[in-house]
């Protein structure tokens, strides 16, 4: 009789108990992979509000400061420019954070689309006046997969469209 009562006794876990312990780990290992490795939707989203809000401030800046700003994006870059005066030159804005040149992270390219509802040259220097009288103004962001617009009204509102599909 003792040796039923001892063997009755032996704790240990059910197969169902140790399938939930294993199914409770599954989803959190997949929450962690899908946050530490985002996908070219969200790296897209994530970019074009960044650029969205310099934008908002490089145009502020241009009417507290009264100077004439300009931004551009080459390949993996945007930059933002000062209008010099003295030699009517374009100078690359080094002394704010903000505006600082930003290298896009890869697979994100960046291109100027329209200028006042005409065409641009990929990597032509779109401004930002004092006056803060801008022309309505869109770029491109861009990944293999995902397209998003960034566009700047008159009133200096910026607008996010995307990021949507890419056409084959």
């Amino acid at each position: 009789m003792r040796a039923t009562k001892a063997a009755r006794t032996c704790t240990g876990f059910t197969l169902v108990e140790i399938l939930v312990v294993i199914v409770v780990l599954g989803i959190a290992a997949g929450l962690a992979l899908a946050l530490v490795a985002p996908g070219e939707r969200d790296v897209s989203a994530r970019e074009a509000r960044r650029f969205a809000g310099a934008l908002e401030y490089a145009a502020q800046r241009a009417q507290w400061r009264s100077e004439m700003l300009g931004v551009s994006a080459s390949g993996h870059v945007l930059r933002y420019w000062r209008r010099d005066p003295a030699n009517d030159r374009w100078l690359v804005v080094d002394d704010d954070d903000v505006l600082r040149a930003h290298a896009l992270p890869a697979p994100v390219d960046a291109m100027a689309f329209a200028y006042a509802g005409r065409g641009l040259p990929a990597d032509a220097i779109v401004p930002l006046r004092a006056s803060g009288r801008n022309e309505p103004f869109t770029f491109v962001l861009a990944t293999p997969r995902f397209r998003t617009l960034v566009a700047l009204d008159p009133l200096n509102r910026v607008s996010i469209a995307g990021p949507v599909e890419s056409s084959p």
